[in-house]
């Protein structure tokens, strides 16, 4: 494992906390944005088929909107006149909401009417029906096409959160929770390898303690039976100061 796979970072037991800890967070984190790029992959694919549909609709009602025009036109004769100069205001306008997919905020127009017709008496003479219905089409165009657009722009704000979202959740999982698992398990080898050391250290020490021990045992042994070496006369220290000498 090359140092380019894990994380700069001294080999401790508070590490090893630390390093335990990014992991569990890095893995919470993972799951968390998982089920948020489920949750809005499921918006996406609900708001494409509603796009699908409204497209597919909106084709027809332009279309029966376009003919009606034509028919007012065949049985008024030009109106555009009339309309022009009763009209003030649209009647038709549209307000902003926000609606709330896992945290992602994404815009939502809705049509909604202010006012009256200005031009109701408009084909009173000739064609009343014929406009009545005209106007009733272009309506349900215009409603349609409100609905329309703030389904376009549904669909591309999530496809952009979820390009996100997902590079987010690639990068957790293929790159942040694989350094830090070898983070830690680089930590864990060289403690391991630290312990194993401390011990081979102590059991060399021990060995020592117990040949010069013996070294002592067997001076004294010979100085006992040279009669040089008496019982009261025995250092009460001799083998603490040489452990000293030993640990120190």
């Amino acid at each position: 494992m090359s140092s380019k796979d894990r994380l700069p970072i001294f080999p401790s037991r508070g590490a090893q906390m630390l390093m335990k800890a990014r992991l569990k967070g890095a893995q919470k984190g993972h799951s968390l944005l998982k089920k948020k790029a489920d949750a809005l992959q499921m918006r996406f694919r609900m708001i494409l088929s509603k796009i699908i549909e409204t497209k597919t609709l909106m084709g027809d009602v332009m279309k029966e909107a376009a003919f009606s025009l034509a028919e007012a036109k065949f049985t008024t004769g030009d109106f555009n006149q009339v309309v022009l100069q009763n009209v003030t205001k649209a009647q038709l306008k549209i307000r902003t909401k926000k609606d709330n997919v896992a945290g992602v905020t994404l815009p939502v127009f809705e049509w909604y009417q202010d006012g009256t017709d200005n031009y109701e008496l408009a084909g009173l003479a000739r064609g009343g029906q014929q406009l009545a219905k005209l106007k009733k089409n272009y309506q349900s165009a215009i409603k349609l096409l409100v609905e329309l657009a703030s389904l376009q722009t549904s669909f591309v704000t999530l496809d952009e959160v979820i390009k996100i979202t997902n590079r987010r959740v690639n990068a957790i999982e293929h790159v942040i929770i694989p350094k830090i698992e070898n983070t830690l398990a680089y930590i864990i080898s060289e403690l391991d390898e630290i312990e194993r050391e401390e011990f081979y250290r102590l059991k060399k020490i021990q060995d020592k303690k117990k040949i010069n021990k013996a070294k002592v045992e067997k001076a004294k042994a010979e100085l006992k039976a040279a009669g040089l070496l008496k019982e009261s006369n025995q250092p009460a220290n001799i083998l603490d100061e040489g452990d000293e000498d030993i640990l120190f």
